[in-house]
């Protein structure tokens, strides 16, 4: 990434954050995915009940890994690959209740809304009640300049993206173009959009000045 876009995505995530702190969300900003692994980490207190997302963002820094080694923490990981149907949806519903909870958003707007699209529910559930912090690690590609343009990134690009990575059976696997499907397995059921907080601070959106994940 080269100067420029290093300035740029430093002057627009402080806007962000700013009108993140006027809806009662907090927020902050890394330059690169090593600092933001790091100041991820030390937000989690020792002891806590971590639960894990899908987020390709967290996982390719190797975030999930490094949470696992914090003394005392236990890491709620449904994505276990040993783990039946059963006992993954076990965990996502014990996930609801955890002291953290860290995922990504599918895209933030200029002013500060987060704008998810779920295929099971449980991850957009989450962040708007059960955990008692939410943690949200946010790439400078997933900010849109408005709700109809954040709609469209996730419904157009994020979704079918997500479905190729999952190699589902979906029209837009073979297209990369959205369809509307009625697939049964579907992975844009339930659409999520966060104005605001009445726990103030609950959720923590840490946006990196890198381009990571979907």
């Amino acid at each position: 990434m080269d100067e420029h876009q290093v300035v740029w995505n430093e002057k627009v995530a402080q806007k962000i954050i700013k009108n993140l702190e006027k809806r009662r969300l907090a927020g902050s900003y890394a330059a690169t995915s090593t600092q933001a692994k790091a100041e991820v980490l030390e937000m989690i207190p020792q002891g806590a009940s971590v639960f894990r997302c899908g987020s390709m963002t967290a996982g390719n820094m190797g975030l999930w890994e490094a949470i696992a080694e914090l003394p005392g923490v236990n890491l709620i990981d449904p994505y276990r690959p040993e783990l039946s149907r059963e006992e993954g949806l076990e965990l996502r519903r014990q996930g609801m209740v955890a002291d953290v909870m860290v995922a990504g958003t599918n895209a933030i707007t200029l002013d500060g809304r987060l704008v998810n699209l779920d295929g099971m529910g449980n991850r957009v559930a989450a962040m708007a009640f059960g955990p008692k912090k939410v943690i949200l690690m946010v790439g400078m590609n997933k900010v849109a300049p408005d709700l109809q343009s954040a709609i469209a990134r996730v419904k157009h690009y994020a979704a079918p993206v997500n479905n190729i990575r999952y190699s589902f059976k979906n029209p837009c696997v073979e297209t990369g173009l959205c369809s509307d499907c009625r697939s049964p397995q579907r992975i844009c059921n339930i659409w999520s959009t966060i104005e605001g907080q009445i726990i103030e601070g609950r959720i923590h959106v840490k946006l990196v000045g890198e381009y990571l994940g979907y």
